[in-house]
């Protein structure tokens, strides 16, 4: 295949995701505002404590649906769709035990649970509030993105993009309607935050079971919900896939307690200054989330085509796209960052806004690496070796990104540690990722993942 029909194939695939990242991100800044207006200050609170054990379920079900697009690619690329339905229940079925203890867990406990972050009374209960709620909806937001994963890993990202940001259109309206029609305050927001997630599982599940949606036409996959879910062999493959993937997005889930106790150090300023820097950060990374999976799915695809050479290059290619593209965003933001967090601050010292500059500039050089590391972990997850993305992940937060705030907090090194903080959780991942991808040893690895195999090659 040219080179100029795989870039075609490539942004094929990214720009939905892309777009669907920047839809999920402007519906929780919509959310916020929205509490915010609505209930004020300790709302927004409440609701910041109860994210990162949303989160926390929420990366879990992202993690595991790492297998389901590796082995939908594999087996779309191989014509072997008789193989589909098989993964993607299975995958289902993990995704749901997976997630429904801790949800369970989450609504009995939320205030026990907000209360280890927070001392504040008001906090609490309006964090417990939401928490309680949104709880139920986490089994479902897990099984979104197995079907998303699965429509991606058949070479279609344009339907997941329709339904997804489609429900985020849907959540605002919701909780538009609930938060001030009916004054539900946050627990409005949490209920229509599980109505938005049900109504897109219900979507994708009729749309794989039809094998068309009403206004999209065909889909590229269709399978029966009536077969077996219980199939040892899959389950072995998708554990064995995911497990290291989410452990990788657990990383960051679990650093960022000790990163914002460490930050708090410095003052509350800055405090307020990294907190606006992450926020910028993310928007910087969406084009990440596109190119990662348009890598899993094209790689798996010329892999389940026995075709490694297609693959490799695949992966190479969607790397230099994507640096092209994180550049280009990561070199506006670098020349506007003034205005840019003027908007989030309203400083009469302007001392967080020096402060917040100084790291969204630092942030926007380092973000380009991102392009690099989070590609060739795309690329890694299609072949089944998702280990390695696990230990660049790890070794650039608990390696560097920690350490050398600690060093910022505690030694002249000063605010240098938060700048170079951002380069470790980037560059290191794209290092090893990128070594790992040029071993060519994933080559093996995907061997016992492909339709065709019958036994393990390691």
């Amino acid at each position: 295949m040219a080179e100029e029909e795989r870039v075609r194939r490539t942004t094929d695939l990214a720009w939905p995701r892309i777009l669907t990242g920047v839809a999920r991100k402007s519906k929780t800044a919509a959310d916020i505002a929205m509490v915010g207006v609505a209930v004020g200050p300790a709302a927004i609170a409440g609701i910041g404590f109860a994210g990162p054990f949303w989160g926390l379920a929420f990366t879990l079900g992202g993690g595991l649906a790492t297998g389901t697009i590796t082995l939908v690619s594999q087996r779309y690329g191989a014509e072997a769709f008789d193989r589909i339905g098989q993964a993607v229940r299975t995958s289902g079925l993990i995704v749901v035990l997976a997630t429904v203890p801790i949800a369970a867990a989450l609504a009995a406990f939320p205030a026990e649970l907000i209360g280890l972050l927070t001392d504040d009374a008001q906090t609490i209960d309006l964090g417990a509030a939401y928490l309680r709620v949104v709880a139920f909806g986490i089994p479902f937001a897990g099984l979104n993105l197995v079907g998303g994963r699965v429509l991606i890993g058949a070479d279609d990202a344009w339907t997941p993009m329709v339904i997804r940001g489609g429900g985020a259109v849907a959540n605002i309206g919701l909780n538009a309607a609930l938060i001030f029609g009916l004054g539900m305050g946050v627990v409005g927001a949490a209920v229509g935050t599980v109505a938005s997630n049900v109504l897109v599982t219900a979507t994708f599940g009729f749309g794989l079971a039809a094998g068309r949606l009403p206004g999209l036409g065909a889909l590229p996959v269709s399978l029966s919900f009536r077969g077996r879910y219980v199939d040892p062999a899959t389950i072995r493959d998708v554990v064995r896939i995911s497990t290291p993937a989410v452990g990788r997005r657990m990383v960051w889930t679990g650093a960022r307690f000790p990163l914002l106790a460490l930050v708090a150090l410095f003052g509350s300023h800055v405090v307020a200054a990294y907190v606006i820097s992450r926020q910028i950060w993310g928007l910087i990374n969406t084009p990440g989330w596109g190119f990662a999976l348009a890598a899993s799915s094209l790689v798996g695809q010329s892999l389940g085509e026995n075709d490694e050479d297609a693959a490799e290059a695949y992966g190479n290619e969607i790397m230099r796209v994507s640096v092209v593209t994180y550049a280009v965003g990561a070199a506006v933001v670098f020349v506007f960052a003034d205005p840019i967090v003027a908007q989030f601050v309203d400083d009469p010292t302007g001392e967080t806004v020096s402060v917040a500059v100084g790291l969204v500039r630092a942030a926007a050089v380092a973000v380009v690496a991102r392009g690099v590391g989070g590609t060739y972990a795309g690329a890694l997850d299609a072949t089944g070796d998702t280990r390695w993305p696990f230990y660049s992940r790890a070794a650039g937060m608990f390696g560097a990104a920690l350490p050398l705030t600690y060093l910022g907090a505690t030694t002249t090194l000063g605010l240098w540690g938060l700048y170079l903080s951002y380069f470790g959780q980037s560059v290191v991942p794209a290092v090893v990722n990128r070594y790992r991808f040029s071993t060519g040893r994933w080559k093996a690895i995907s061997r016992q993942y492909r339709p065709d195999s019958s036994v393990a090659d390691d």
